[in-house]
């Protein structure tokens, strides 16, 4: 079963009330904004029957029950013979959220080739800037040397490296959650650009505060997507963006104790704070200016 576009419509028209009858339907369903347009999404088994239904009812209806037709019956009997639950698995999410999914596989390659930090001659190829190793010591490379030198690539490539098991799970299980909300929300192409930009952001942050170093992970990148569905979802409230308050929290807080330096004291590594800060202002510049464009769009 594959997840297919059933319509496209204006961020204009107000799905909540058809999403709300799927929803009692048991319909497996998304939507998405692309754009100008908002995308409705379902099973390529369920979809003609979906568009019929919004043909019939584009603003729901009280009325219908689940059990409206007999089993065997047109739409409802595909649902009972289905059993459909409303969340898609999570094959069917990863095909759906197709970035997210390939920056993950990312880095657990890397973390492969790397061998989680411990590789030096492939955690080089990653870093943002090259480095060479002599006895104890990493000697880096100057910063414009390695621009000229052609490697772009290391302004964002760090977010890929990861130091341990825990470090690779944590910011894994972070970027599935954030990064498929805004890739269901805006579209792919919007978690793409976020992500890059965010990275750039951030590591340029790291290393402008810290000097040539050995850094890297999606912290950074994490701090930019949990800004920008934070204050977009403050402007523009949709369903694909509302983060229980306890997970917003949890991250500051996270935060400001990083910064206190306590983590370092007790032993369980260096934080890439600049990155983490960077990567949250930045991304709620782009939460407030989404979320502005957004509101505007609906309210036009």
């Amino acid at each position: 079963m594959n997840i297919i576009e059933v319509m496209r419509l204006p961020l204009s028209v107000d799905l909540s009330g058809f999403v709300h009858l799927l929803q009692r339907l048991q319909l497996p369903h998304r939507v998405s904004e692309e754009g100008d347009a908002q995308v409705l999404w379902a099973p390529d088994t369920l979809a003609e029957d979906v568009l019929q239904l919004y043909q019939r009812y584009p603003d729901g209806n009280a009325d219908i029950q689940a059990t409206d037709e007999p089993e065997g019956a047109g739409l409802s009997g595909r649902r009972t013979a289905a059993n459909s639950p409303t969340q898609p698995s999570l094959v069917e999410q990863a095909k759906a959220c197709k970035v997210t999914t390939l920056t993950l596989l990312l880095c657990f390659i890397v973390a492969g080739l790397t061998s989680l930090g411990d590789n030096f001659t492939t955690i080089s190829w990653f870093t943002f800037l090259d480095f060479r190793v002599q006895g104890d010591y990493l000697y880096f490379s100057p910063l414009a040397q390695t621009l000229d030198a052609g490697q772009w690539w290391r302004l964002v490539s760090p977010m890929l490296l990861h130091f341990g098991v825990l470090h690779l799970a944590m910011n894994s299980l972070w970027y599935w959650e954030l990064g498929k909300r805004i890739e269901l929300r805006q579209g792919p192409w919007m978690l793409l650009g976020l992500t890059l930009l965010f990275s750039l952001v951030s590591n340029v942050a790291q290393h402008y505060t810290s000097g040539p170093s050995l850094f890297g992970g999606l912290s950074g990148v994490l701090y930019g997507l949990l800004g920008h569905v934070w204050l977009f979802q403050w402007l523009a409230p949709n369903r694909y963006f509302n983060l229980p308050r306890g997970v917003l929290v949890m991250m500051l807080i996270w935060l400001v104790v990083c910064l206190t330096g306590v983590v370092g004291t007790l032993g369980l590594g260096q934080i890439a704070n600049a990155a983490h800060v960077g990567g949250l202002l930045i991304g709620c510049l782009t939460g407030l200016l989404g979320g502005a464009l957004a509101r505007r769009k609906l309210s036009a």
